[in-house]
């Protein structure tokens, strides 16, 4: 599937969702006036034809405010300035409603799950490719923060490992209501094609880097045993080994039942790197619990994500042809250069609608 308009993609996954709904809308009212008062069936059909019904409602009244919209405009090709006026502020305020009605059948038609709500930690790390994929994670983490100062969110960096290009490893924390619900379909292998700047005879390289997103766990959503983790400290160091901390303030926390290694050194303070790092040992804790009790780990394809395989990825992004191609939906877009900078709203939400 092919646009150049992310807008058309959703506008197109809207239609097609709300006519879904006028489908099971039209079989529920079928079996409430036609059915057995004791079956299943009515019962089943009963219970949820009043959910459905608010949005059948509220998608006739956006279909009214279209068709006035649409007088609206007609008046404004009119001579009369007097009308041209009151059209365009009877326009103005049509947009509004309609903008509104759209907002609500969305919220009914996407409902945000609790954890979706919650803060999310993020980690990238540079896959195949050498210096181009840590060059690559650190485009992607700038991707992510351009998106995150769109939207408002806070951002806390955990933890860094650099290299002379780019990142090794960034894991952050996005703070603000929401942020794992916009962020979670990351998660898998990102792949690149383009030139790298070292390129002499302007060959298309291929790289990739991973992501994983959690929601941020708390402490008191779960507990962890003293007893069953293991802290030692280090010296801190940059690039190349070379030292930047000369104390021991650098925390590596091993959690000693799923062997778990979690590392942090950003901080000058000790006590700030373990709480780090505990915050991060906890999301990919409560993350493996999760889906261990939904029973839905695929484990090569969780082996990929780890490793940064090119064959095992989510989404593509072609520098030279600025496309940019989702394999999960079947989505491509020639609008690579603005998603690149943040502008990825209309994207995410085309995975809300698909994947959730």
């Amino acid at each position: 599937m092919e646009a150049n308009n992310g807008n058309q993609h959703y506008a197109v996954l809207l239609e097609k969702k709300l006519d879904d709904v006028r489908k099971q809308y039209e079989r529920y009212i079928s079996v409430i006036t036609s059915g057995d008062k004791k079956s299943p069936e009515f019962k089943d059909a009963v219970i949820n034809v009043r959910g459905l019904e608010e949005i059948i409602l509220l998608k006739k009244a956006r279909d009214d405010l279209n068709g006035k919209i649409a007088e609206a405009k007609e008046l404004l090709k009119g001579g009369d300035a007097g009308i041209r006026e009151l059209a365009e502020e009877e326009l103005e305020s049509l947009v509004l409603e309609k903008t509104q009605a759209e907002e609500k059948i969305r919220i009914l038609l996407f409902p945000e799950k609790a954890e979706n709500l919650k803060n999310a930690i993020v980690e990238i790390r540079a896959g195949i490719g050498g210096e181009e994929a840590a060059l690559f994670a650190r485009d992607l983490f700038r991707m992510y923060s351009r998106f995150c100062e769109k939207k408002s969110y806070g951002m806390d960096i955990l933890s860094t490992h650099e290299s002379t290009a780019g990142f090794k490893e960034i894991i952050f924390l996005v703070k603000g209501k929401g942020a794992y619900g916009d962020l979670r379909y990351e998660s898998g292998v990102h792949r690149v094609q383009r030139v790298p700047d070292t390129e002499n005879y302007g060959r298309i390289h291929t790289s990739a880097a991973t992501v994983a997103v959690f929601p941020e766990t708390e402490e008191k959503e779960l507990k962890i045993d003293p007893s069953e983790i293991k802290i030692d400290t280090f010296r801190s160091s940059g690039a190349g080994g070379q030292s930047v901390n000369k104390t021991s303030s650098a925390v590596r926390i091993t959690h000693i039942p799923t062997g778990m290694v979690i590392s942090c050194q950003d901080e000058r303070s000790q006590i700030q790197n373990k709480i780090k790092a505990m915050k991060i040992l906890r999301a990919r804790l409560q993350d493996l619990y999760e889906s261990e009790k939904k029973s839905k780990i695929d484990s090569e394809r969780r082996e990929s994500v780890r490793t940064g395989d090119r064959s095992e990825k989510i989404r593509t992004y072609n520098f030279p042809q600025n496309r940019i191609t989702d394999h999960r939906i079947d989505l491509t877009l020639y609008n690579l250069d603005r998603i690149i900078e943040g502008d990825m709203n209309e994207l995410i939400e085309l995975l809300k609608g698909r994947l959730q």
